[in-house]
């Protein structure tokens, strides 16, 4: 009776297993087709779904996973399927097919797989695709065999999606935030996906050491970023990584945010993608299967030239079929075929045209067989010059540019240009000239040029005169003519203003040198002013010179101070050291008391110079110690007795100065009010 038990038991437990267990479908397509410009193609050349105890799904989702150009690839679904709808997710690269009044049987959805077709709008398409078919609404990439979904949750930190992710199973596979290590995986997920949010990396552990956090890269560092310009900065505890917005700097690139990101705005997160696949103890899935297609297309070309009329080779190169070469843009036949063409004779530049024999509809590619003409070089090859000199050199082409040497095998070029000037020739040189148009060149032409004697002005000189006196200027060459900088056309010139002039002589051979004389003027003694200043006496000239001075005529200086050891009669003489002049003037140095007491005792009770006897060429003016004038000393007042305009001046140091208008002297200091 147990045994019978048991073996009831056992069955019961088999079947109440196979109603609640869904065995996940297997999908298997095949195709790697060629195509072409301006056509449709389909996606798939075979396709079957596989499932045990289901005989249709929702939805299929195809997806194109590698290659994809938002704005010129497109998904289409063909043929006649009444059963079945679909959608395109441009941003994603998907299409959608769903069932419109029921769910689809697994017949209806593989009839509509192999009538998917692929188009680009583009009239030189490139590069291949790849196209993932699956039955889950995750993007799946068939390079890693991963499924990637975006979870759309505004505002959502990164350590909550973190946990959000890891606790998420897609078809018993283990979710976790996603872990972007290639490239290519972070275009799909930055770009094909329907929303940008968190990923899994962070540097919160230690600054700038950036980790993934999730997945079965956990704790290890990142061997591949994808940061947008400028990131990541640091900023404010921005420890995790985030897909950037769109429009904000590189597409689906990264930069990080803190924990919980912005309130709002770009930088607001938006929700997270959660990655499935590689954990360990994940099923083996075949949920999703992969195609591809491949853009046959001349990937290369080398234009060719000849050099006056020839045959020319060209090349080019496709990554499938063979090369036709055609003769025209559109129709006709081919001419030949094969990477390399070698053209017919020609004269003039002709462009072929070049299409893969797998996409013979296709624009065609243009190549170029250039006919570059021989230049022809037009140069006198006798030049003359003058010695001592650079010279002009001209020469003229028919085509390309005219280069200079040095020899007639030289290979660097002295000048490229029509007219090449020369360094200074001392003896006869021969130079060598030719024509290169486009690699063609012309014989290389000789060129020499014989010297001619320009005429030897000696070294520039200066020339130092008294400014009341002129200077000669002169040079001398034989049968030759003269300019001079004031206009002059002499061999000399008498000048009385200080400058620099300057004379070309030309030969009668046309060559000409040029000399500069600088004419300085000493200047006259000229008195300024004298200051005495107590004692001490100091010259002023009107122009600065070199100028000796003297107060005895015996003894001169090149000061213009002077110490007086007493008051009295002097005669200043000043001397021009170069001989342009002698000045003599005769003054008066007065003694000024330093002291007065006006207190009516008959000692001392007036102020004024020593014997001075101001005339009306002099002045002596009397000042207190705010600079303003108290009294001034003249022939009706020679001195003074102490008074401001009838009151007493208060005792204190008062200042004076003295000029005479007829000697530029001039006299200046203090002296004390006593009371």
């Amino acid at each position: 009776m147990s045994r019978i038990y048991a073996i009831f038991l056992f069955f019961y437990c088999i079947a109440i297993w196979s109603q609640t267990t869904n065995v996940a479908p297997v999908l298997q397509a095949t195709g790697n087709q060629p195509y072409c410009a301006g056509t449709s193609v389909k996606i798939a050349t075979s396709m079957t779904i596989t499932d045990p105890d289901d005989l249709g799904v929702n939805n299929i989702f195809i997806q194109i996973s590698n290659g994809y150009v938002q704005g010129q690839d497109l998904l289409t679904l063909t043929g006649i399927h009444p059963n079945l709808g679909s959608s395109w997710d441009a941003t994603a690269g998907k299409l959608t097919l769903f069932g419109i009044t029921g769910q689809p049987t697994y017949t209806e959805l593989t009839a509509a797989i192999l009538d998917v077709e692929f188009s680009n709008n583009s009239p030189n398409p490139s590069g291949t695709r790849s196209f993932s078919i699956s039955v889950g609404d995750a993007n799946y990439l068939p390079s890693t065999g991963h499924f990637y979904l975006f979870v759309p949750n505004l505002g959502i930190t990164w350590t909550n999606a973190l946990a959000l992710a890891n606790s998420s199973t897609y078809f018993g596979l283990h979710g976790y935030l996603a872990t972007l290590t290639s490239l290519d995986e972070a275009v799909f997920s930055g770009n094909q996906a329907s929303g940008t949010g968190w990923i899994g990396a962070s540097d919160e552990q230690v600054e700038g050491q950036w980790k993934w956090m999730s997945g079965p890269e956990l704790g290890t560092a990142l061997t591949f970023t994808y940061w947008n310009t400028g990131e990541p900065n640091n900023l404010n505890d921005e420890d995790y990584a985030h897909i950037t917005a769109p429009g904000v700097g590189l597409s689906g690139s990264w930069n990080d945010l803190s924990n919980t990101g912005a309130s709002s705005g770009s930088y607001q997160p938006k929700g997270y993608i959660v990655e499935f696949g590689g954990m360990p103890g994940d099923p083996v899935l075949q949920i999703s299967t992969s195609t591809s297609l491949y853009i046959p297309q001349i990937t290369a070309t080398t234009d060719g030239s000849s050099c006056g009329p020839g045959t020319v080779n060209l090349q080019a190169t496709t990554n499938q079929g063979t090369v036709n070469w055609y003769t025209s843009a559109t129709g006709g036949t081919p001419i030949a075929t094969g990477n390399s063409f070698t053209t017919p004779l020609l004269n003039t530049t002709t462009t072929f045209y070049t299409v893969t024999s797998d996409c013979l509809n296709s624009p065609r590619t243009a190549i170029t067989a250039t006919i570059n003409d021989i230049p022809v070089l037009s140069v006198n090859p006798v030049a003359s010059g003058c010695s001592g000199l650079s010279t002009i050199l001209s020469a003229t082409t028919t085509a390309g540019v005219v280069r200079w040497y040095a020899s007639m095998t030289s290979t660097q070029p002295l000048f490229t240009g029509n007219q090449y000037t020369t360094p200074v020739l001392n003896q006869t040189t021969t130079f060598y000239v030719e024509a290169d148009n486009n690699g063609c060149i012309s014989t290389r032409i000789p060129v020499t040029v014989t010297l001619l004697p320009t005429p030897n002005l000696g070294p520039d000189e200066t020339i130092n005169v008294c400014a009341n006196r002129s200077a000669s200027l002169a040079v001398f060459y034989p049968n030759a003519t003269y300019s001079w900088s004031n206009g002059s056309t002499t061999p000399s010139i008498s000048v009385t203003q200080a400058g620099v002039y300057q004379v070309t002589v030309t030969s009668a051979a046309n060559c000409a040198d040029t000399k500069t004389f600088t004419v300085n003027h000493y200047p006259l003694p000229e008195l300024n002013s004298l200051l005495i200043n107590g004692l001490d006496m100091t010259v002023f000239m009107v122009e600065n010179g070199d100028f000796e001075y003297s107060i005895d005529g015996v003894t001169f200086q090149t000061s213009p101070i002077f110490h007086l050891d007493e008051g009295g009669f002097f005669t200043l003489t000043i001397r021009e050291i170069h001989g342009c002049g002698l000045l003599e003037i005769p003054f008066q140095a007065n003694v000024f008391p330093a002291y007065f007491t006006p207190n009516q005792d008959g000692i001392n009770d007036s102020w004024s110079g020593k014997g001075l006897l101001i005339s009306a060429s002099e002045t002596l003016t009397i000042y207190d110690r705010y600079g303003k004038i108290v009294f001034e000393i003249n022939p009706r007042n020679p001195s003074w007795n102490g008074q401001i305009n009838g009151q007493l001046a208060p005792a204190d140091d008062y200042w004076f100065v003295y000029e005479n208008k007829t000697n530029g002297l001039r006299q200046k200091g203090h002296f004390a009010l006593k009371r």
